[in-house]
């Protein structure tokens, strides 16, 4: 029943993103004899009774008693060893929170731990002390400490203070830069606890955040991001996420603005964004602004040696990178989590980070780099790993399986389509399998220059560059000479023709500036074209004409592009007699090829199918995963470009 109930409590603070941050915070029960606490890098939202480790409170009693090293390094290395110890039999395999001590400190049943941003307002403000002092004269404040064993020991000499003084135990702990515990007896006494805190808080606020939209220069954030997102990784394993919003922006006004979001306020800050951003000051033009950012990002590292995850650009926004979208995503969430404790810090006095010697120290220790670690693990690497790839026309057909195939083999996906109900539906489904930020759904017109654009910095400014681009997106629209109007074949070409240049004069953009910043770094252009850019088509001339034109400009980009390390290829596809482009009840190629006489003898839709699918000497039409695995063996060979790769079932073959 306790288990249960601590499990509850878990939760439900865990899924409360006012309390928790990153799938932080812990939480734990205890009896006379033993400790359950969450297990390192499991997350409170979705923690179950497993993930709790089981410690011996006698162990962990002694541990506060014990004599340890002088030696810092040696001391932390002591106390860890010490932890672990203390595991049950049974418990070898978990690793306990890292503040595990200080529950076990706490006679109470139950203990919360919690990293509220208006709590950190408080915590993590020039008059923390003075104020909790004010607010809440039954609680505890600690003074910003070394975390670990140092801190437990202080904590556990104030709360025999608080005793000594007042004859009960504490329940509401307030550690500076920090965070906050509370502890009763019930998990109905600890939200109630939870709720008078808050509201008192809440009661002092000044103001509130605001993180609406905000104007800002979308070509110069197009452009520098590819190139953050190579500085963080020279082989482009990495994403970079754009980040502004109103309340942001007045922080990037200028440097003196920007003077509270410049160190980390608490641990979590530092496991996740390093213990300070790079900012790069206003440049008027993007050029500039890139070769400043190239600069300073190196004596950064130069001075620092690490690599700063978040960049914060004077009047423009923030890049903040990391090695996966989930680690991405994670630490632009920990940053804008800074951005709220400085503007709730306004209230109590201004803001106050964490100093030097701190952040140094925890950026350091173990614990808090086996937390990183565990908690952004992005699993075993794919084939596709960390590629960002552009699939036009992806909402249905060869592009949706050439999506799904590139997305299981590790790329992220972005789903382009006119349709975007369709394109919605595929991305939310690929990210119900392979995780949230696998795919998203963006709505295009590829022969609409302007739509073009707003696709590529739609996808740069998600991720951070492109890799990839297939130039899937076609129609087919046949008819003999006479039955054909100018209106129908020249959407044709402005589909099949015209949007392939398009599509490609917009992605290089970013693929050319990755290069540009990493020599050796390599891009890929993979147009899917057709078996009839390979072959005349009797009455198909259209869709024909506009695929054998891809195959001249897949040929004549690869020329343009080498210098780049771009390579161009051509995926020439047999007939997908499945899908919609062949089998559409209305539009499909059957009922084109019926009506336009192409089969002779043909009386219907299934005499069509039977003469096309005689025609293949593998005896089956092409499926879209034969399509996908030459789409992934362009990207694998490094040393071809400006080819026409057929997949057709020996219908058609290379002359």
């Amino acid at each position: 029943m306790e288990m249960k109930k601590l499990v509850e409590m878990s939760q439900k603070y865990g899924k409360n993103p006012d309390f928790v941050l990153a799938g932080g915070g812990n939480t734990s029960y205890k009896t006379d004899e033993l400790l359950f606490v969450k297990g390192s890098g499991s997350s409170l939202a979705t923690i179950c009774p497993e993930q709790f480790v089981k410690l011996c409170r006698k162990s962990l009693n002694e541990v506060m008693t014990k004599t340890y090293s002088a030696d810092e390094a040696a001391r932390e290395a002591e106390v860890l060893g010490d932890m672990m110890d203390a595991r049950c039999k049974g418990e070898e395999a978990k690793r306990p929170s890292v503040e595990c001590l200080l529950h076990n400190l706490f006679p109470q049943k139950y203990v919360l731990h919690v990293h509220p941003a208006a709590v950190n307002g408080i915590t993590c403000c020039l008059k923390g002390a003075e104020v909790v002092a004010e607010m809440f004269p039954d609680a505890i404040w600690t003074d910003a400490t070394k975390p670990g064993y140092i801190l437990a020991d202080l904590c556990n000499k104030r709360m025999a203070e608080y005793k000594a003084e007042k004859g009960k135990d504490c329940q509401v702990l307030f550690l500076e830069n920090h965070g906050i515990f509370f502890a009763a007896d019930t998990t109905e006494e600890i939200d109630t606890i939870v709720g008078s805190v808050m509201d008192a808080i809440n009661g002092k606020l000044v103001r509130t955040y605001d993180f609406s939209d905000a104007e800002y220069d979308v070509d110069k954030a197009a452009y520098l991001a590819p190139a953050a997102r190579m500085l963080f990784n020279a082989e482009g394993k990495s994403v970079c996420k754009f980040v502004c919003n109103k309340e942001l922006a007045g922080f990037l006004k200028d440097e003196k603005s920007f003077e509270p979001l410049a160190k980390s306020f608490t641990p979590d800050h530092i496991v996740y964004c390093k213990k300070a951003p790079l900012w790069i000051p206003y440049c008027e033009t993007k050029e500039e602004t890139l070769e400043l950012l190239k600069k300073l990002h190196k004596e950064y590292v130069d001075a620092n040696g690490i690599i700063p995850k978040v960049i914060a650009v004077e009047k423009l926004g923030c890049f903040v990178c990391g090695g996966s979208y989930k680690d991405a995503s994670t630490a632009a969430e920990v940053f804008l989590d800074g951005v709220k404790i400085a503007v709730f810090a306004q209230s109590f006095g201004g803001a106050a980070p964490l100093n030097d010697e701190l952040s140094l120290f925890i950026q350091n220790w173990e614990v808090e780099s086996y937390r990183s670690k565990v908690s952004l693990s992005a699993g075993s690497a794919k084939r596709l790993t960390n590629k960002i790839a552009i699939i036009t026309g992806a909402g249905q057909g060869f592009g949706k399986g050439i999506a799904e195939c590139m997305a299981a083999d590790g790329a992220y996906t972005v789903i382009a389509d006119m349709n975007i109900n369709s394109a919605q539906e595929v991305a939310d489904g690929l990210c119900e399998k392979y995780g949230k930020g696998t795919a998203i759904a963006v709505m295009v017109n590829v022969s609409d220059e302007d739509a073009v654009k707003a696709m590529v910095d739609q996808t740069v400014l998600n991720y951070g560059g492109l890799d990839i681009l297939v130039n899937n997106a076609g129609i087919a629209r046949a008819g003999s000479l006479e039955e054909m109007t100018k209106p129908t074949f020249e959407l044709v070409t402005a589909v099949n023709y015209t949007a392939f240049f398009l599509c490609t004069k917009y992605c290089t953009r970013p693929m050319k500036i990755q290069n540009a910043v990493c020599p050796d770094y390599a891009a890929d252009i993979i147009s899917i074209n057709s078996k009839s850019g390979l072959a005349g088509s009797n009455k198909n001339f259209a869709y024909a004409g506009s695929k054998f034109g891809g195959i001249g400009l897949t040929q004549s980009f690869a020329l343009e592009l080498a210098p780049y390390n771009i390579k161009v290829n051509a995926i020439c596809p047999g007939n997908f007699l499945d899908g919609p482009l062949w089998s559409d009840p209305e539009k499909g190629l059957f009922v084109q090829y019926l009506n336009a006489g192409k089969v002779p003898g043909a009386k219907n839709v299934e005499d069509v199918r039977k003469f096309y699918m005689s025609k293949v000497p593998l005896g089956r039409g092409c499926l879209p995963e034969d399509v996908a695995k030459a789409v992934v063996y362009a990207v694998e060979q490094k040393y071809e470009t400006g080819q026409a790769i057929p997949v057709t079932g020996g219908q058609e073959m290379l002359k």
